[in-house]
């Protein structure tokens, strides 16, 4: 089957041809919404450009569904190089993971094109992708829904609360630990989301393209989604771990028990498979911080069941099989099915776990987005704070305030607020 290409997507391929053919080597990003179709636009970067292609997954999901992408083109000239499939073949296109070619880069230097899907994944400090980057010396091109990454930072305040910056210079920044060392600045571990384009060190330089998640659901091409706060979980008696990064495991168990939030996932559920509408919800996919919840959940919900990163393979697949012909009901899972799990036709998600990562937020809740034509919309509902704290997708835009300086908006709590390069 040969696919057509909405108007936006084809856009989005100009773009990456484009770049590719231009001189320079900064690095570029596509930021496509999640359920725009990244895959088919990576299928027609791969088959437009007249060379080596080798592009990145993070995962076998993912790899799996650009490959078949390609491949309804009728390209054949495509193969797969990747433990997960057994296949370690080199093509014109190859659809690589990264851990697979690590340790065979020489294998990779004739590849004149370099496309890396859910590029947010980047550590820009180190890992297999800047070793791989280092060693390759090629323009890259990343694909993402959510062009920003969670860094922990230090935040520095005066005796009046204000925020201050250590100086670059170096008298000035004796003075300021000498600040430091008689408390007249206070130091906090918080967290900061960075643009990737204002990570340092730096993988990419700037957007070539985008289109808003906005756009995309005016236009049909999303389902609608309906939020629905129902927060049992207090953020105020929450610690941050060692890092700034994430809510404290003791802290966030202990606050669970405290609320009895087991009971009230169990409930909250049972609500949602009996509706005022009388109309069942197609599918329910609940995701949880730690096992237990999820296992309370499977012994107290007929037809649920979970997954976490401990499920055998075999089993993996039968329960997404089964949630997906609707055999099981109600899916919970801890830590995993945030990116590649590809089900239109779910309707339903429960937040049953704070995060402070609006990467996570958006992806969990991007799992509902996908439009079918049996659903009228998708139903988030979280239980830990998770709206207030970030807003409604559909809300997020990204602004480029001056030529290269790119932030993500949205409206959280009922305010504008700047999401990305501030502190959280």
């Amino acid at each position: 089957m040969k696919y057509q290409l909405r108007d936006y997507q084809q856009e989005a391929s100009g773009a990456a041809i484009r770049f590719f053919r231009c001189s320079g080597n900064e690095n570029g990003l596509l930021v496509l919404p999640t359920g725009a179709g990244k895959s088919l636009v990576i299928a027609d970067i791969a088959h437009r450009l007249d060379g080596n292609v080798l592009v990145f997954q993070p995962s076998k999901e993912i790899l799996e569904q650009n490959y078949a992408k390609l491949k309804s083109y009728g390209v054949e000239d495509c193969s797969i190089y990747s433990a997960s499939f057994n296949s370690k073949e080199i093509d014109r296109i190859t659809f690589a993971t990264i851990g697979s070619v690590k340790s065979h880069m020489e294998d990779f230097n004739h590849f004149r094109y370099i496309i890396v899907d859910e590029c947010h994944g980047i550590n820009p400090q180190g890992g297999m992708y800047k070793d791989f980057f280092d060693c390759a010396a090629r323009k890259i091109l990343g694909l993402t829904a959510t062009p920003y990454r969670l860094s922990a930072s230090l935040q520095y305040t005066d005796s009046n609360g204000r925020t201050v910056f250590r100086p670059k210079d170096e008298h000035g920044s004796q003075e300021f630990d000498d600040k430091l060392h008689s408390r007249e600045i206070t130091a906090e571990n918080k967290c900061i989301l960075k643009f990737l384009t204002r990570t340092r060190p730096r993988v990419f330089h700037k957007v070539i393209y985008q289109v808003a998640i906005q756009t995309l659901l005016q236009r049909g091409y999303l389902s609608k989604l309906n939020y629905y706060d129902m927060t049992i979980l207090p953020q105020e008696g929450l610690r941050r771990n060692s890092t700034g990064m994430d809510f404290d495991d003791r802290s966030l168990f202990e606050e669970y028990q405290r609320v009895n939030l087991q009971d009230y996932i169990v409930s909250i559920i049972k609500r949602l498979q009996q509706p005022k509408s009388g109309i069942p919800r197609k599918g329910i996919l609940v995701f949880t911080k730690f096992l237990e919840e999820s296992e309370a959940l499977c012994k107290s919900i007929d037809g649920c069941e979970m997954l976490s990163g401990a499920t055998k393979k075999k089993d993996r697949e039968r329960i997404i099989n089964d949630f997906k012909s609707g055999k099981i009901k109600v899916l919970a899972n801890v830590g995993v099915l945030t990116t590649g799990f590809d089900y239109p036709e779910l309707d339903t998600v429960v937040m049953a776990r704070p995060t402070m990562s609006l990467a996570m937020y958006y992806q969990i809740l991007g799992r509902a987005i996908r439009p079918h034509q049996d659903k009228e919309a998708g139903w988030i509902v979280d239980l830990c704070g998770n709206i207030k704290r970030f807003g409604k997708v559909e809300d997020l835009s990204l602004i480029e305030r001056k030529p290269g300086e790119y932030i993500i908006q949205g409206i959280a709590d009922n305010q504008c607020k700047q999401l990305t390069n501030c502190y959280f």
